[in-house]
């Protein structure tokens, strides 16, 4: 029952989000906290930059077929089960829950974890970081535009794409490229420090959810969402997992990968970034949104976290019996 725990990461989001709820962010103290948490964001994809192989991601990157279905997966069939998701309307929730699921949906994939999935299952290593990396990165054009291109644009929601990709080239990707350069002078620093980098990150999503959750709060995020709500959260998080994930199988056995590419299209296509997702939503979105919008990503970080972990460990030990047989 192991990977029915909750992820540390998990616990600290909760903990943040019953922080802002019971203490939010009012007055003169909101610019201070809004300033710093611009700071957390720069500092945040800084080092994403400077934790970059550019070794690692060539090593990796030949493999062309399979990095061309991740994509896909991630930016083209995601967001159309998004979409599908919001046609259906299976539940009347408030439309920003709809619109958290369809941001969801289109965000890039995640790097570490996904890596860390790969490498525990005994998947292409290599093919994972090249994949997952390259889906960070093209994830801070794509995403931003696919907003505007799948969303229903209405009073208060992000309209002018040019603009949002404006945000996103100064705060998040400028700050990711002076990491990558830089990491020709820190990149022994960081090798050797990636659990402080790590550290580093989640204090600089906490801050992100903090700001959000408390301007939220104020705007009366509770009112809007009941346990009724999050209970629907849940189970669309685990519908469109679920089918992104046996999508993601069935398409590496159809075209003939072989098991340890099998494994990296399975990880690598099928999983959602937070530490990319929230801090975005923060430039894309209003303020007073935000908080709900990235609900349906918490939740999902969770069980794409739990659910993953179980594959995983399927997949070592049928490794391991195979070798023992």
């Amino acid at each position: 029952m192991g990977f029915l725990r909750l992820d540390p990461m998990m616990v600290k989001l909760i903990i943040t989000v019953l922080l802002a709820t019971f203490f939010p962010a009012r007055g003169g103290f909101v610019p201070i906290v809004e300033l710093l948490t611009t700071a957390a964001i720069a500092l945040l994809f800084f080092m994403h930059g400077a934790k970059l192989s550019r070794e690692k991601i060539i090593a990796g990157s030949s493999h062309w077929r399979l990095h061309l279905w991740i994509m896909c997966s991630t930016f083209v069939v995601f967001p159309i089960l998004g979409c599908l998701l919001t046609w259906w309307h299976p539940v009347n929730v408030s439309n920003d829950i709809y619109t958290g699921f369809i941001y969801l949906c289109i965000l890039p994939a995640t790097v570490q974890s996904a890596i860390a999935f790969t490498s525990l299952a005994g998947g292409n290593v290599a093919a994972a970081i090249c994949s997952a990396s390259a889906s960070s990165l093209l994830g801070v054009f794509i995403s931003p535009l696919l907003v505007n291109l799948v969303m229903n644009v209405h009073s208060g929601m992000p309209g002018n794409g040019l603009e949002q990709i404006g945000k996103i080239l100064l705060q998040l990707f400028l700050p990711f490229v002076l990491g990558h350069i830089a990491r020709r002078w820190i990149g022994g620093w960081v090798e050797r420090h990636r659990s402080l980098i790590g550290k580093t990150d989640q204090t600089s999503i906490l801050l992100v959810v903090y700001t959000a959750f408390s301007e939220a709060v104020v705007n009366g995020i509770w009112h809007k969402v009941d346990a009724t709500t999050l209970g629907w959260i849940f189970v669309g998080c685990i519908l469109l997992l679920a089918i992104a994930l046996l999508i993601n199988l069935l398409v590496a056995r159809l075209f003939g990968f072989s098991r340890p590419d099998e494994i990296t299209i399975l990880f690598c296509g099928s999983k959602k970034s937070l530490a990319n997702g929230v801090p975005m939503a923060n430039i894309l979105f209003p303020a007073s949104s935000v908080g709900i919008i990235v609900l349906p990503l918490m939740i999902f970080h969770q069980i794409q976290l739990m659910t993953c972990s179980w594959i995983a460990q399927r997949y070592k030990k049928a490794a391991e019996q195979a070798q023992n047989d």
